[in-house]
Order: structure tokens, then sequence, then C-alpha cells
């Protein structure tokens, strides 16, 4: 697969304003890497050497209990990075990524980029919001885990990524592309339980549930759930 990379960097929002020069520099440095679907990117412990971006596919952010409980911390889609802690500190990975679907990634390694931030303060100041807004996430959702019942965690979440990563469907509703074990490893409870409480939805005409993929019909009665609670 041939990648103009010039052209993505140039269309990032974190590296969009570069001068082109700088583009074309960091382009050279720049690599890419091909996963197949379920793939490791790198596990938690990992030495952190690159933050990436994905051009194509997915990666699943996640960590899992001492009973070996996966908790998924986020879901990456094309178009944004992830590993942009250990590009700034140099530190450990903090969670495993795996690639969900056969995903390409564009790789900086933290050694070439570093001067780039030293000189340019608009890429820190969006890398900063992207940290920020990974640290909003991270708060939000232990929050929800005490004070929001299963079925507002729920709720909630599925309004997240209707809006975040919903695609467009033919009558102009949203379709989130998720599995029902994924919903339940994202708001910390057992398939069994996520599959119940979607049914009884699709029984009031609130979703439309098919393997792989949920609709939203009904978007104000799933937030009438979150504000009840």
């Amino acid at each position: 697969m041939a990648v103009d990379v010039t052209t993505i960097l140039s269309q990032h929002f974190l590296l969009k304003h570069l001068s082109g020069a700088d583009l074309q520099r960091l382009a050279q440095l720049a690599t890419t890497r091909s996963y197949k679907a379920n793939e490791v990117v790198f596990m938690k412990g990992d030495p952190g050497t690159a933050m990436m971006a994905v051009l194509s596919g997915r990666v699943r952010i996640c960590s899992y209990s001492p009973e070996g409980r996966e908790v998924v911390l986020n879901v990456i889609q094309p178009g944004e990075v992830f590993g942009e802690i250990a590009l700034i500190d140099g530190g450990e990975r903090t969670a495993d990524a795996f690639a969900m679907d056969p995903t390409l990634l564009l790789v900086l390694s933290r050694r070439e980029f570093l001067p780039f931030l030293e000189h340019s303060p608009q890429v820190c100041i969006r890398l900063l919001e992207v940290m920020c807004s990974r640290l909003r996430l991270t708060s939000s959702q232990v929050e929800d885990f005490f004070f929001l019942d299963l079925r507002a965690r729920l709720a909630k979440r599925l309004l997240q990524l209707s809006e975040t990563h919903g695609e467009p469907m033919p009558d102009g509703k949203r379709g989130v592309r998720v599995s029902q074990h994924m919903l339940a490893s994202m708001i910390g409870t057992s398939r069994e339980a996520v599959n119940k409480q979607l049914r009884a939805w699709e029984g009031l005409g609130i979703l439309d549930v098919k393997r792989g993929s949920i609709t939203i019909l009904k978007q104000q009665r799933l937030e009438r759930i979150v504000d009840d609670e």
C-alpha cells in the first residue's frame, strides 16, 4: 500500500501548521507499520520510543486486572494519535495496544520528533490538548464506575461512541461499530448484562442492534436515562 506521508502529516491537526520544509523532513523520518487484526502493537511496560497515528483500521487501548479481566480505555480511530505520554517522558507504556482490524500506523520516533516540539509551540499546545482530553476521559470513566448504574453507564457510552465514532447510515442516523464484549469491557460489566440491556432497549424501539453494530434510534431516551442518574 503506497502512502503519501507528507500529505498525511499536512492534514493532521497536530502537524498541519508546520512549514512545507518541516513536513517533508518529518515525513522522511516517519515510518509506517502494518498490523493484522488482533496483533499486539505494544504491551504495558514496553519502552515508549514513539508516538503513533492510525492511518487505517482501529487500535484498542486496554488494561487487565490481576484476574485477567479486560478494561478498554479507548479505541483509536483513523486520524487519531496514541502513545503520546511515552513520547513526552520516554517512560514505559502505561497500557496495552492491539490492532482491532488490519491496521496501518504512522510511527514518529521520540528521538526524531522531540526536536520538532522544541521549536513548534503550536504543535506542543495541540499535543497538550490531546493529553488533557485523555485525562478528562479517564476521570469521567472513574466517576461513572462510582456514580452511575449499569443502564446509565451503557447509555452514556453509546451516546459518546455515536458522537465521536458513529458512521453515517442511509436514514441519517449514526451507527456504532462495536461488539457487546467491547462495550462490556468499556463499562466494567459482563457481556451478558450488556446483551440483556441492549435487547430491552431494542424492544422499546430505542436501539437497532445487529451483530457488531448498534444504531441509536431515540437519542433523547438515552440522554434522559443518563440525566436521571
